[in-house]
């Protein structure tokens, strides 16, 4: 009798432990203020990567660690659209280039020809934990945003899928699907993404609060009425095997009706789920482009911060904008990484600290200079 109450005694508290390990805390002001004083980075380090000359520009850093090693992979526009590249470091601000993860095509026939926007895929999210690229099917994956439209962001845009069964640590030209998995045509599009789409995020849903796998979250513009002039929303899209991917309810998770409300980052802090995101252009709002943040006990419903922006513009490098986030916790330091943008339009990837930890001694080059109007 005594074994057979011992065994249901342990079963009884591993059965509760493993029901309260991911236990759901209420989101209200004190969690959201709680999470404010943990990611907040008060002290602008400054510039750490910036173009060798005025011919590109960079943009949205994702970071990660192997090996003992940091690395980057960011985005190069040079005038016919985006690349991939990968960077690597040993403490985080000091950056050294390693090439190209994802180059434009050869094949003028590839949807996505001019463009090819990646970010890793189905990260460690852990506050303060591994920031290890972790895999699936003995693949490392990349999500990204593609087109065949020259320019900026230009043309139709469609979500796709890469990977690689080699070191992600190395560049090399990751391998991609053939056709889209996500597009503003599908099937399933929403009022919300019938128009354009923009950048992804894929994590695991370990607990599979939505059902699936994966989730995908992502940006895209539309509007029902007159898709060439709707905002950008954050929603969701999930998959079981991250080559099949189908649209998570109607609505977007994250709406601020005017303007942008994108580019999603996921990290789980205290026990609950945060997500960096980026505003541009809200009614209301004197800043240009800043970086925020909302909170979820489940993954689909967000609770927006009403506080401070965590990142906006202050100095000369980011007088324009300052925004698009990517933020990790290491030894106790938090470093919040994000598109700089001067009035010149040069276009950097600077970080912020949560510790004082000096100046960059990093600079944009020379502005171009702006032609004279007869």
């Amino acid at each position: 009798m005594k074994i057979k109450y011992l065994i249901i005694t342990i079963s009884a508290l591993v059965i509760t432990s493993c029901a309260t390990k991911y236990k759901k805390r209420e989101i209200n002001e004190t969690v959201m203020q709680e999470i404010y004083n943990e990611i907040k980075t008060p002290y602008k380090y400054g510039l750490v990567m910036v173009p060798t000359d005025n011919s590109y520009k960079m943009d949205c850093p994702s970071v990660f660690r192997k090996d003992g090693k940091w690395y980057m992979t960011y985005l190069i526009y040079d005038g016919r659209g985006y690349e991939t590249w990968l960077a690597e470091s040993d403490d985080l601000l000091h950056w050294k280039h390693l090439g190209k993860v994802m180059s434009f095509s050869e094949n003028e026939k590839h949807w996505d020809v001019n463009q090819k926007a990646g970010y890793i895929s189905l990260q460690d999210p852990t506050w303060g934990g591994s920031y290890e690229w972790e895999k699936y099917d003995d693949k490392y994956w990349m999500s990204y945003f593609g087109g065949d439209s020259k320019g900026y962001e230009a043309g139709v845009l469609s979500i796709g899928m890469a990977y690689t069964t080699a070191s992600p640590t190395k560049p090399h030209e990751f391998k991609r699907l053939e056709n889209p998995v996500l597009t503003p045509k599908d099937k399933d599009v929403s009022w919300w993404d019938n128009s354009t789409m923009y950048k992804n995020s894929v994590i695991r849903d370990k607990e599979k609060l939505t059902g699936h796998n994966f989730i995908m979250y992502y940006n895209a513009r539309g509007d029902s009425i007159n898709p060439a002039k709707g905002a950008e929303r954050i929603g969701m899209a999930v998959s079981d095997d991250m080559k099949t991917w189908k649209r998570f309810g109607k609505n977007p998770v994250l709406n601020n009706h005017k303007g942008i409300t994108g580019d999603a980052f996921i990290q789980r802090i205290n026990n609950t789920w945060v997500m960096f995101y980026f505003g541009a252009f809200w009614t209301g709002w004197d800043q240009g482009a800043f970086n925020r943040f909302a909170v979820s006990n489940d993954l689909i419903h967000w609770n927006d911060w009403k506080g401070d922006n965590l990142i906006q513009s202050s100095e000369p490098y980011d007088d324009m904008f300052a925004h698009k986030s990517f933020v990790v916790k290491h030894n106790g330091v938090v470093y919040h990484f994000y598109c700089a943008v001067n009035k010149a339009e040069q276009r950097g990837i600077a970080v912020a600290t949560s510790k004082d930890l000096g100046k960059s001694e990093t600079n944009f080059v020379a502005p171009p200079e702006k032609k004279k109007k007869n």
